[in-house]
């Protein structure tokens, strides 16, 4: 569904993004994790045909980006985009600014109105529907683009901050939302800096900086990036402990600290060897525990080790 080929877009002699490649599968969830200024919105609006490639290619939908005007203008009938800071006609309604942008997708009307208002009805906004936009607060405002987003159906939708302002509230409604949408078969890509979002919601995460610095599921990215951490708590001060771990297949490293071990294994299997050598060798054990790192762990390293 979607399918980026080596995207690079420069702005005079600064490289936004460089060389950018993933695809997605018809369905799947894809999280941009990234600080201001890495590319983020930029990669979105090359996909959508917003702005041309300085290099690379895409496919969104069956289209190919860059392309015929014409082609681009059918991309946009496909697609819905929440950008971060979305636009609205102040001294119209909710509603009328909903019909004026569904004509400009050419739904018919009566189902255009049924569809704003089952949106509406979810979001809990069908009661303030003939309120001027001007008197909507910020999470309003972004639910209402949330609307304006997906109203005619796209294939393909881009979120860029979609639970930005709201309350926990809000952003839980969103996100249950956005996962509705995964479940029809929507392919999504959502910018978020909330780790936690991010790891709800995605079936892919790719941390990008201009590069794309790491890719694939969330579950797995921790355990591709390094090697599992393992903490062992003895009952007694643990230099003694080193010998007997250090010459074990399958320990990285071992480093003390009174009672405690910290223990790099090669992998989670060999965390209940080390426990039986260790008893084995008549050291009293308090405590194991496994390191989870979490998407966060993965996103600080990938981005601190580029900068």
């Amino acid at each position: 569904m979607i399918e980026a080929r080596g995207l690079v877009r420069r702005f005079g002699e600064r490289t936004v993004v460089d060389h950018v490649s993933f695809s997605l599968r018809p369905g799947e969830v894809c999280a941009l994790l990234g600080p201001n200024g890495a590319g983020k919105t930029t990669t979105v609006r090359m996909l959508l045909g917003l702005i041309r490639p300085s290099e690379g290619s895409a496919t969104v939908a069956g289209v190919s980006v860059p392309g015929p005007a014409e082609d681009h203008a059918r991309l946009r009938g496909m697609v819905g985009l929440l950008t971060e800071t979305p636009g609205f006609y102040d001294r119209l309604t909710a509603l009328e600014n909903l019909l004026l942008f569904g004509r400009l997708y050419g739904i018919p009307q009566p189902l255009l109105l049924k569809r704003i208002e089952g949106h509406l009805t979810s979001l809990g906004l069908w009661e303030r529907r003939d309120d001027m936009v001007a008197t909507y607060s910020k999470g309003m405002k972004q639910k209402l683009a949330l609307v304006r987003a997906i109203f005619h159906e796209p294939d393909v939708i881009f979120f860029d901050e979609p639970t930005a302002g709201l309350d926990p509230e809000s952003a839980r409604v969103v996100r249950q939302l956005i996962a509705s949408l995964k479940r029809a078969g929507r392919t999504i890509v959502l910018c978020t800096h909330n780790l936690a979002e991010a790891a709800e919601l995605a079936d892919v995460v790719g941390v990008l900086r201009s590069r794309l610095l790491a890719f694939g599921p969330p579950d797995t990215l921790g355990r591709a990036a390094q090697a599992p951490l393992c903490h062992v708590v003895l009952t007694a001060p643990a230099e003694g402990a080193l010998r007997v771990v250090r010459q074990m297949e399958g320990v990285l490293q071992v480093e003390p600290a009174g009672p405690r071990l910290a223990i790099t294994v090669r992998d989670a299997d060999v965390v209940p060897r080390v426990v039986t050598a260790l008893a084995a060798a008549g050291f009293g054990i308090r405590d194991v525990r496994l390191h989870e790192r979490t998407l966060e762990d993965v996103y600080l390293e990938a981005v601190g080790a580029d900068a």
